[in-house]
């Protein structure tokens, strides 16, 4: 278990950064707190966390689409607590919708807040880690896979998935290390208002990876942190789909390719799996 002294966390206010953030605290870190907002009832949470140890956190609010307010709470949280030895950007969003229904403005706010938010969290904080300190990153397995109705977040998430890989290679000369987490669906709350309209194949392909509750993902996370490792996806089955679609990509494509053709059989948009597709029609399913 690594001793994190200060850990610098947007999109700590609920989720996966919450949690992290929790677990860090009762390690006695202190915790700079980045969201739009904290939830009057995660007060308290926070406060069991650091109760009886050492433990300290601050709360500075910021609008992660802004870089100038990426620049001015980074900068208070260093003044605050000190540089941080332990970065990571947990902000984002999420539209699941198919492609033919998806608004313009949904497509640029997904990608603002996902992949320009994680460059501005990056450009803000780099400057201020040292050799030996640690970024990361929050991407997705479907940054490395995508989905149905995830033309906006699946794009996002590659993004930030190379965003990641690129200053892999450009912090290694200066000792800092970077991290990329990528994992599958994670009950969140985000997660959960998602569910509330998302695309039913969408949710079909996802069962493939499974999904796990908040403290297992979140322990699987800090276990990688804590590791020094690159790629960290936490649950058995989204590792095995991740290697999967990346050691056979059209093998994987033709498996998901099939679990979309029984789903559309079974909602009766196709009469069987053996339908073929006339001739010119350049469209996979009828």
């Amino acid at each position: 278990m690594k001793n994190w002294k200060h850990a610098l966390i947007s999109g700590a206010g609920s989720g996966l950064g919450f949690g992290i953030a929790l677990r860090l605290l009762r390690r006695g870190s202190r915790v700079s707190i980045l969201d739009l907002e904290l939830d009057p009832d995660r007060l308290e949470q926070l406060d069991n966390a650091v109760r009886g140890g050492s433990g300290k956190w601050e709360f500075f609010p910021v609008d992660i689409t802004r870089l100038e307010r990426v620049q001015q709470a980074i900068s208070a949280a260093v003044d605050t607590f000190g540089a941080p030895d332990l970065a990571i950007n947990c902000a984002g969003i999420l539209v699941n919708r198919a492609f033919t229904d998806l608004e313009p403005e949904d497509f640029h706010r997904v990608v603002e807040v996902n992949l320009n938010g994680s460059f501005h969290f990056a450009h803000a904080v780099v400057p201020f880690l040292q050799p030996g300190t640690r970024l990361a990153l929050i991407a997705s397995l479907a940054g490395l896979t995508s989905n149905y109705g995830y033309a906006a977040y699946g794009a996002s998430k590659f993004g930030v998935v190379g965003l990641a890989t690129t200053l892999r290679f450009e912090l290694l000369p200066l000792g800092i290390h970077v991290s990329c987490i990528c994992p599958a669906e994670v009950r969140t709350p985000m997660v959960a208002r998602e569910r509330q309209d998302a695309h039913p194949l969408s949710l079909e392909l996802r069962k493939v990876a499974g999904s796990l509750d908040v403290d297992t993902a979140c322990d699987q996370i800090l276990a990688g942190l804590d590791a020094g490792k690159w790629m960290i996806i936490p649950g058995k089955r989204a590792k095995l789909v991740a290697y999967f679609s990346r050691a056979l990509p059209g093998t994987f494509f033709c498996t998901c390719s099939i679990l979309l053709r029984r789903a559309l059989t079974r909602a009766g948009h196709i009469q069987s799996t053996e339908t073929k597709t006339p001739a010119g029609s350049g469209r996979e399913y009828s």
